[in-house]
């Protein structure tokens, strides 16, 4: 069985132990799991720092690592399920259960419950943290410091329309692989926007673009609109917020601007169109 490497624990000679009776392999494991500890961490195509960043996971994110070479570990994100390799340096084998996740765009960890104390990050939206102790206005997260009480929400709680967390990234750098204000991709913005909306999302363009039910004319605000490699989400029935190569950032486009500038390319027409 040809399996989705992008999303399975598998490659020439080795696979999770999950998958035993399903491929073949010359070695099955058990993956032991480690957690993200910095505000983010590159998931990379090779055991390489150069390599291509496919993935992010944020502060908090679980990782299920397989094999170590030398400072990186080959693993899969728990979160989205993303395969690829990450800096053993970033990651912690403790693992406190989460509590709350960042409900703002971005913030920052505090020294001590003060603003004025030295401050680490930034952290950023849909992060998971654990919440060891609550002084005033600041919580002490576990492995962090003393963030702002309001700028987190417990888990399960405090969600918001997609499209409202998508125009808070207006204008965030484009970055291949990044799921963070600081810079983020196509499938980036469409994932953190749906997941501060308490939906799962998967990692790529084209897997978003299976997500939910097709649709075919009268499109609504937060309907997802896919290319081949590709995608964004509608604000209302004309304009489309994505995250593109094009501006370098993230964009309001009228659709119709959007297809035309996309087909004439060379990137041809939209393939979905798909509602939650």
């Amino acid at each position: 069985m040809m399996l989705d490497t992008r999303i399975n624990l598998v490659r020439e000679g080795l696979a999770s132990q999950a998958l035993e009776g399903i491929v073949r392999a010359d070695h099955f494991l058990t993956s032991t799991t480690m957690v993200a500890q910095a505000p983010s961490v590159a998931i990379l195509k090779a055991p390489d720092p150069r390599s291509e960043q496919v993935d992010q996971l944020l502060f908090g994110e679980a990782f299920d690592v397989l094999e170590r070479r030398g400072d990186f570990v080959w693993g899969q994100a728990r979160r989205d399920g993303y395969v690829g390799w990450a800096s053993a340096s970033t990651l912690s084998a403790e693992r406190p259960a989460a509590t709350h996740w960042i409900a703002s765009l971005r913030t920052f960890a505090f020294a001590e419950p003060s603003i004025k104390s030295p401050a680490a990050g930034p952290f950023s939206l849909n992060s998971l943290v654990s919440v060891a102790e609550i002084a005033g206005r600041m919580a002490r997260v576990t492995g962090a410091g003393w963030m702002p009480l309001a700028h987190l929400a417990p888990l399960g709680a405090a969600y918001r329309p997609a499209p409202w967390t998508a125009l808070a990234f207006l204008g965030a750098p484009y970055l291949w692989g990044g799921r963070t204000s600081v810079g983020l991709d196509c499938s980036g913005l469409v994932q953190q926007a749906l997941y501060a909306a308490g939906h799962a999302c998967p990692r790529d363009a084209d897997q978003q673009a299976a997500l939910g039910a097709p649709v075919t004319t009268d499109l609504r605000r937060g309907d997802l609109v896919a290319w081949r490699g590709h995608i964004g989400m509608m604000l209302d029935g004309r304009r489309l917020i994505h995250a593109n190569a094009h501006h370098m950032a993230v964009a309001i486009e009228p659709l119709g601007r959007a297809v035309a500038r996309i087909s004439g390319a060379g990137g041809g027409e939209p393939t979905a169109y798909r509602r939650l």
